[in-house]
């Protein structure tokens, strides 16, 4: 429809509605947006007012983002490092001025392998070996490799070379075969953080360290005569712990009963010696009367057992006693018969020359 015809006010070809029937300027540029609005699809001008709207809407949604708990984001901007994000929402600048990467920081990974390799006795030997990891550095994980996985495994298979390399088979197979394990992950980690990889070794394990199949009955038997020694060394040394003990112990009791027979000794010896000063003391006193009494007491103890009764009396004093009214510790409970002869000293009679 022209711009002049009639029933549709007056206007000019530019748009600009002159004042006419009270209408403002506003209200003009209102019902022009509304109508390029109503047509939009139609015309050039439609087409490109749609484009802007999905541009806006585009930046809108791109201009935020969402980093999950397990996550950590890398904010690029223009491609280069910018700073990283933790879990949670996040804005940024939208596409294409910003991006993020977000790398799983939290999941365990891993890498299998199998291979065969020579030991320091130049034998062989195969290994299975397990490496978990994750990564504890999501800018170096990005940016200083680029296949990280294929970089462990790689890194993973010369640490477990170089250990077994450095080792005897019999030291592998044995119960030493752990600190090779721990000597192989502390190599893979300082070789990750010479390349500045930005991964953490969580654990190196070997699931089957075997000998090739031609010689494994010749290692199986190895293995259990080495066992066999080990039980062996066990049982002696139980063996041990249960009988030195007792020993020490009896030698211990020996060593008590010698200083008690050695403290009583001495303690004995003392009393004689002291029995003995007194005996000298009373004998330069009373010579003849200690000597009589030495000798009294010397034949008390030598006949207490016999049924006789001796002195040095020459045999001038008799007395016959019945058998069976004499009763000592010797015949007790034994029937006797005959006489006892008692000899008896003779007043005032001296014991010199006697003879008992």
């Amino acid at each position: 429809m022209a711009w002049n015809e009639p029933g549709n006010g007056p206007k000019d070809p530019w748009g600009k509605g002159r004042r006419t029937g009270g209408k403002s300027g506003l209200d003009a540029v209102l019902h022009t947006l509304k109508g390029r609005l109503g047509k939009m699809g139609q015309g050039p001008g439609s087409i490109l007012t749609g484009v802007l709207v999905l541009l806006v809407v585009g930046l809108l949604f791109s201009s935020y983002t969402i980093i999950n708990a397990r996550e950590v984001g890398v904010v690029l901007r223009f491609g280069q490092y910018s700073r990283l994000l933790g879990p949670g929402f996040h804005f940024k600048l939208p596409q294409p001025l910003e991006a993020v990467r977000k790398v799983e920081a939290t999941r365990v990974r891993s890498v299998n392998d199998k291979v065969s390799m020579l030991t320091r006795d130049e034998n062989i030997i195969t290994v299975d070996f397990t490496v978990q990891y994750q990564v504890n550095d999501a800018r170096k994980y990005l940016f200083s490799l680029n296949d990280p996985d294929g970089t462990i495994q790689a890194a993973a298979e010369a640490a477990v070379r170089g250990v077994i390399g450095g080792s005897d088979m019999d030291q592998i197979l044995s119960a030493a075969g752990a600190n090779l394990v721990s000597q192989a992950q502390d190599t893979l980690q300082k070789t990750l953080d010479g390349y500045h990889s930005g991964l953490q070794v969580n654990e190196v394990s070997f699931q089957n360290v075997s000998p090739p199949k031609e010689v494994k009955d010749a290692f199986d038997d190895v293995n259990k005569a080495r066992e066999d020694k080990q039980s062996i060394e066990n049982t002696a040394l139980a063996y041990a712990n249960q009988v030195v003990p007792v020993a020490r112990g009896e030698a211990a009791a020996i060593a008590q009963q010698a200083e008690g027979y050695k403290a009583e000794r001495i303690a004995r010896a003392k009393g004689d010696t002291a029995r003995f000063n007194l005996l000298l003391k009373e004998y330069k006193t009373a010579p003849e009367v200690t000597r009589k009494r030495l000798w009294l007491e010397t034949m008390e103890q030598v006949m207490a057992d016999n049924p006789k009764v001796i002195d040095g009396s020459g045999g001038r004093n008799i007395i016959n006693l019945p058998a069976g009214r004499l009763d000592t510790s010797a015949n007790a409970g034994h029937a006797t018969t005959g006489t006892v002869t008692a000899v008896l000293p003779a007043s005032g009679a001296s014991d010199k020359g006697s003879q008992p």
